[in-house]
């Protein structure tokens, strides 16, 4: 398993960010003309993916981290959840292929998610919290480099 130093090494923080920016970018469209409250839910959770991904690296333990990694999987449902809804509205077929591929992301994302999950639930890492003054020191030296 890789070990990263922060989180935006990490492959699925870097794909959580493209993902949330393809959202921004799509809800741009007229086809989302006067759906603010879609728009901004949707926006939110898109983004949300990634931020509990940098929250969840910075807590310090494996155990939170899962935690966070969790809920990021739960806004990418979230989001899911939304992009069906907006394809049931009939002007919605201007952006049609667009939320489609967004649905497509969203389960590469989430799969990749629960891959990091399962493989950090059956790993030894304990996290920042467990290390020692010493190799915390070492740590932060190494991050800034």
């Amino acid at each position: 398993m890789a070990s990263y130093k922060r989180f935006e090494d990490t492959p699925a923080w870097r794909l959580a960010q493209d993902y949330a920016y393809a959202g921004f970018e799509v809800t741009r469209e007229e086809c989302f003309k006067f759906r603010g409250d879609l728009v901004n839910q949707l926006r939110r959770a898109a983004l949300s993916i990634s931020n509990n991904i940098a929250e969840g690296f910075a807590r310090g333990t494996t155990k939170d981290f899962i935690n966070f990694l969790y809920i990021s999987r739960g806004s990418c449902a979230e989001t899911r959840s939304m992009l069906f809804f907006a394809l049931k509205f009939p002007d919605m077929s201007v952006c049609r292929e667009r939320l489609e591929q967004l649905l497509l992301d969203s389960d590469k994302l989430g799969a990749q998610l629960w891959g990091w999950i399962d493989s950090l639930q059956n790993s030894e890492i304990d996290g920042m919290r467990g290390y020692t003054d010493q190799r915390r020191d070492e740590h932060e030296r190494e991050v800034v480099r």
